[in-house]
C-alpha cells in the first residue's frame, strides 16, 4: 500500500479539519472563488485570444499554490505530490504521452477518412492554445486527481474512488458546449480513468498534469480540433467528417469511441503497473480487519 500520509493532531478542531468532506471544501472553495474571480474580470473586460489564455494560465497557477498552501497549513505535511525535482521529468513524460496519444486517436481517424487538413495557420496561432492547456491542466489535474480523488481514497480505496472522480469529472464536462450524455460518459471512460491511473501509478500529480497538458494543446493547438466544446484555433485548419460517434460531433474528438478505446486501454495498462507497484490502497473497513 503506498498513501500520502496527513499529519494529524488529536484535537478537536484538528480531527474536524481534517474530516475528509472538511479538507475537499478548504481545498476547492478557494481555488472555486478564484477562477470565478479570474474569469469574471476576464469576461468583463472581454479578454480572448492571448490574453484570455493568460487568464486561464493564471487560474491554473493560483490554483496550485492555493493547494500547495492548504496541504502545508491543513494537511501540515511536505507537498510530496508536486515535488520540485519531480517537475520536469515527469512533466514531460506525461507530456510525450498526452501527445502519443491524441496523436495515436487523430491518426486513425485520418486513415478513416473522417479528419482532413485543409491548410496551415502562423506558428504564432499555437501560443494561446499552449497557455491554456497550461492553465486547464494545473487546474483541473489540482482539483479532481490532487483534492478529490486523493482524499476520497484515502477512506474509500483506490477503486471507489476511481470510479466517483471520474463520474464527477466527466459530469463536470457537461457544462462545456456541445456536451452531450455521450460526451460525458466518454470523458468519464477516457480522461476520468486514464488520468486518475496515472496518477495512481506514479503518485505525484506532474506527470498527469503533462498528459492533460499536452492532449489539449495538441488537439487544438496543432490538429485544429475542438477541445471540450470550445473550437480549436491551431497550426493546422482541418474538418471532421462522418457519424458523431466517431468525429465526436461539436465536442471534439475526445467523444469519439477512438479516443475512448485509446485512452481506456492505457488507463488498464497504467492501473496493472500501479498494481505491480503495490499502489493499489484497500477502503478502511478492509484496512480496519486486516490492521493495515
Amino acid at each position: 500500500m503506498d498513501m500520502i500520509s496527513v499529519n494529524r493532531r488529536p484535537e478537536n478542531l484538528w480531527r474536524f479539519l481534517q474530516f475528509p468532506l472538511t479538507r475537499i471544501v478548504l481545498a476547492v472553495l478557494p481555488i472555486v472563488l478564484l477562477a470565478v474571480l479570474l474569469f469574471s474580470a476576464a469576461n468583463a473586460a472581454h479578454l480572448h485570444g492571448i490574453a484570455g489564455a493568460a487568464v486561464q494560465l493564471s487560474v491554473g497557477l493560483g490554483a496550485c499554490l492555493v493547494y500547495i498552501l492548504y496541504v502545508r497549513l491543513i494537511e501540515r505535511r511536505k507537498v510530496s505530490e508536486l515535488s520540485a525535482g519531480d517537475f520536469l521529468p515527469q512533466f514531460s513524460k506525461g507530456f510525450l504521452l498526452g501527445f502519443l496519444l491524441i496523436s495515436a486517436t487523430i491518426l486513425v481517424l485520418w486513415m478513416s477518412g473522417i479528419y482532413s487538413v485543409l491548410g496551415m495557420n502562423p506558428l504564432g496561432m499555437v501560443a494561446a492554445p499552449l497557455l491554456g492547456a497550461i492553465g486547464s491542466a494545473f487546474l483541473e489535474e489540482i482539483v479532481i486527481r490532487g483534492v478529490l480523488f486523493r482524499i476520497i481514497e484515502e477512506s474509500l480505496g483506490t477503486w471507489l474512488a476511481l470510479g466517483l472522480s471520474a463520474l464527477i469529472f466527466g459530469l463536470l464536462h457537461g457544462l462545456n458546449p456541445g456536451a452531450t450524455w455521450v460526451s460525458i460518459l466518454a470523458i468519464a471512460l477516457e480522461s476520468g480513468v486514464l488520468l486518475a491511473a496515472v496518477y495512481i501509478y506514479a503518485r505525484q500529480l506532474w506527470i498527469g498534469i503533462g498528459l492533460h497538458c499536452a492532449w489539449n494543446f495538441s488537439e487544438g493547438g496543432i490538429y485544429g480540433a475542438s477541445v471540450s466544446g470550445g473550437k480549436g484555433h491551431g497550426l493546422l485548419s482541418a474538418q471532421f467528417q462522418g457519424a458523431d460517434l466517431l468525429t465526436g460531433s461539436q465536442f471534439g474528438p475526445e467523444a469519439s469511441i477512438v479516443a475512448v478505446a485509446i485512452c481506456f486501454i492505457a488507463g488498464g495498462i497504467f492501473l496493472l503497473l500501479a498494481r505491480r507497484r503495490g499502489h493499489i490502497i484497500a477502503p478502511f473497513w478492509q484496512r480496519a480487519q486486516t490492521g493495515s
